[in-house]
Formats: structure tokens, C-alpha cells, sequence
């Protein structure tokens, strides 16, 4: 499933468009062979989850695709390309997105330096939207390998507490979504208050989506998964339906020796049985449920940009290639970095905003939509 086909934000496809454009330029190196690696997973497609909810949180804001937007989302998926790339280092993964992984192709060391080049771009890209976008990315990275090591730390673990979990998809997942909204918001010249109202969103979202996602690991088929239903329990990685169904009095000490260890087939498919038998489904639900009803109440909470508006499109045309902005630099900014900074309204080529309602509206109730189709599944 393609999350932001959800979004249902007139104009996305354009934007994204443009992002896939700006991805495969940024990704080329004088190196051919650099070049090749890097573009790999670029070339393999993907959800571009990450940029689509930069370019949605802009618009929440009244913001057209503009440049600043357009690279701003480039900058994070990026990031999330570099880190899967280290990722698949670490769980010697032979493949990613249907086509081979890049350290099974080119091998570990190759697969290493290509993710440091990615997150170099970024850095680069960030670097011309001003310090603060460099900053929350920097952050960002950071949380991402926090999260990483403590994942680690509970690996085949079941006695891996709820907190130690939510820490950790607050680390490997939110940090980014969170990240992904509030460059989204800073680049478009979005009030203080509504960068931290899209930030919020973005943190609280990101917890539903990767409760969401682990959910679905255990209740969708291989077939619609593209790996073995239960991947995670393979992995040795405990997720939250697990962790509640280890703490039922009557499955938890059927399921627990099953555990903490690697797992044939035919036990993945007991372990899986059993916790679909308890309510660790429904309880997990519930949990991405308060996190979607704080991220839709994040957005009801953000005020009206000022201007004029239009119903226009999202995307603003063709990405040029000189600076992203003429207009005035904040404090924290030196008047060489090229930032955009200024509303939609005098930056774009279009001069329009585009109306706020639709995107907050498609925004506001995604992680909902998400989970009300799990709902349906898990009965």
C-alpha cells in the first residue's frame, strides 16, 4: 500500500513528480560507480511517505510546491534512503523493494559508504534551506541510530518492556515523519506556531504508522506483505501486539517458549496463532488510535495563514535552477545561504497559496484511514 495514495491532496502526484526528478539528480556522483549504487533504491521506486508529508504539511499551510518544498523533501527521503542502506548492512537483508539489496550486489563496505554519501547530499541539500532545516535533520539522524541501538538492545528479548518499544518507533520512525513535517513547514514560512502544531503531528502520526505497520505484519497475508506474515517475530525484533500478547495470563506463557530465539516455520505460524487468538490485536489498534486522535488534534489546533488563498494545485511547475529565494534572512542565517523563507503567495511561479482545508482535512484523518482498514481485518 502506497500510505500517501491516503493523502488524496490534488496536485501530490505533480509534486512528487518533481521530488522523484530532484532525487535522481542529487543522487549522481563523478564517481559512475557511486553513481549506480546510490541511485539503486532510488530507481526501485518506493512510498515516498517521507517527501509526500513534506510537501502535505506545506500545503497545511498554504504553501504550493514550491523550490524550498521541493528540496526540503528531498533532503529527508535521502535520509531514509542512506539509512536503509545501512539497515540492510545490519540485518544482512539479500534484498529491498523487490530488487537486490545494495550489500548483497556490491557488498557490505560498498553498501556502508554509498548510505554515508546519501546522508552527505542531504546534509548538503538541508545546508541550502538554512540552519534551523539542517538542524532538525541533524537531529533526526541522530535519533534514527538511537533508536537503531536500542532496538538492538531488545533483540529476542520477551522481557522487552512496552516503554523500551514505543522509544524505540518514537527513535527509528516518528523522529523522521516529525522531521519530515516540520521542514515542511519551516521551508513553506509557516507562523512558529504552526511548524510546531505540523511537528506534533508529524511525531504523533509516525507512532500510529509504525503501530500500524507492525500490526500488519501479523495480520496481512505474505502475499500482501511481500515477506512472511510475522517478518519482525523472525527478526528477534518484539513488537507491540507480541509485548501485550506475552502479557495475557492465559497465552503468555504458551507463547513465551517459543521465543527468544530463531524461529522455524512452523513456529512462527504457532506464535503468530496465538497472538491473533488474544486481545493484543485490538489493544494494539486502540494504542495507534490515541496517537491518530493526537495527530489529528494537532491540526485542529493550528491557526489560519494569512493572505489570499486559491484551490490551485500543489505543484508550481518546473524547478529552477537558481537561488531558492530573494527574500529576507532570519536571524541564524547568513544572506549567502540560499533559504526559502517567504510565503507561497510571493514565491510561487504561480503566485497562488492553495486553500489549507483539503490538506489539513487529508492530513488530519490519514492515520485513521490506516488503521480503520486493520479494524476491518482483524475482526
Amino acid at each position: 500500500m502506497n500510505v500517501w495514495e491516503l493523502l488524496y491532496l490534488p496536485g501530490l502526484d505533480e509534486g512528487l513528480a518533481r521530488v522523484e526528478e530532484e532525487l535522481r539528480r542529487a543522487v549522481t556522483s563523478p564517481e559512475p560507480l557511486l553513481t549506480e549504487v546510490a541511485s539503486h533504491l532510488v530507481e526501485a521506486g518506493g512510498k515516498r511517505l517521507r517527501p509526500a508529508l513534506v510537501l502535505a504539511a506545506a500545503a497545511a499551510t498554504g504553501s504550493s510546491a514550491v523550490d524550498g518544498v521541493v528540496r526540503g523533501a528531498v533532503s529527508v527521503e535521502l535520509v531514509h534512503m542512506g539509512s536503509l542502506y545501512h539497515d540492510d548492512v545490519i540485518d544482512e537483508a539479500s534484498s529491498r523493494r523487490g530488487v537486490d539489496s545494495v550489500n548483497a550486489r556490491w557488498g557490505n563496505l560498498v553498501a556502508i559508504l554509498a548510505g554515508d554519501f546519501l546522508l552527505a547530499k542531504a546534509s548538503e541539500i538541508a545546508a541550502s534551506l538554512g540552519t534551523e532545516v539542517v538542524s532538525v535533520l541533524a537531529n533526526a539522524i541522530g535519533r534514527l541510530c538511537q533508536g537503531e541501538i536500542t532496538q538492538l538492545h531488545y533483540s529476542f528479548s520477551t522481557g522487552r518492556p512496552e516503554s523500551a518499544y514505543l522509544d524505540a518507533i518514537a527513535c527509528k520512525t516518528a523522529s523522521l515523519l516529525s522531521a519530515s513535517t516540520r521542514i515542511g513547514a519551516i521551508v513553506a514560512g509557516a507562523s512558529r506556531d504552526q511548524v510546531e502544531s505540523l511537528t506534533t503531528f508529524g511525531n504523533a502520526f509516525g507512532m500510529a504508522f509504525q503501530i500500524w505497520d507492525d500490526v500488519r505484519d501479523l495480520v496481512c497475508t505474505e502475499a500482501e506483505l511481500g515477506k512472511p506474515a510475522g517478518h519482525d517475530m523472525l527478526e528477534g525484533t518484539y513488537t507491540l501486539p507480541v509485548i501485550r500478547a506475552l502479557a495475557d495470563p492465559v497465552a503468555g506463557p504458551e507463547l513465551s517458549p517459543l521465543l527468544g530465539r530463531p524461529l522455524d516455520g512452523p513456529e512462527l505460524d504457532k506464535a503468530r496463532s496465538i497472538i491473533l487468538s488474544t486481545d493484543a490485536i485490538k489493544e494494539s489498534l486502540a494504542e495507534g488510535r490515541r496517537w491518530a486522535d493526537v495527530a489529528a488534534q494537532a491540526l485542529d489546533a493550528m491557526s489560519v495563514p494569512s493572505g489570499p488563498l486559491s484551490s490551485g494545485p500543489l505543484s508550481s511547475g518546473p524547478l529552477p535552477s537558481g537561488p531558492l529565494s530573494s527574500g529576507p534572512v532570519p536571524a541564524g542565517t547568513s544572506p549567502s545561504e540560499p533559504a526559502y523563507l517567504g510565503p507561497a503567495s510571493e514565491t510561487s511561479s504561480n503566485g497562488a497559496r492553495v486553500a489549507v482545508g483539503p490538506a489539513r482535512e487529508a492530513l488530519g484523518g490519514l492515520a485513521h484511514r490506516l488503521l480503520d482498514d486493520l479494524v476491518v481485518r482483524a475482526g
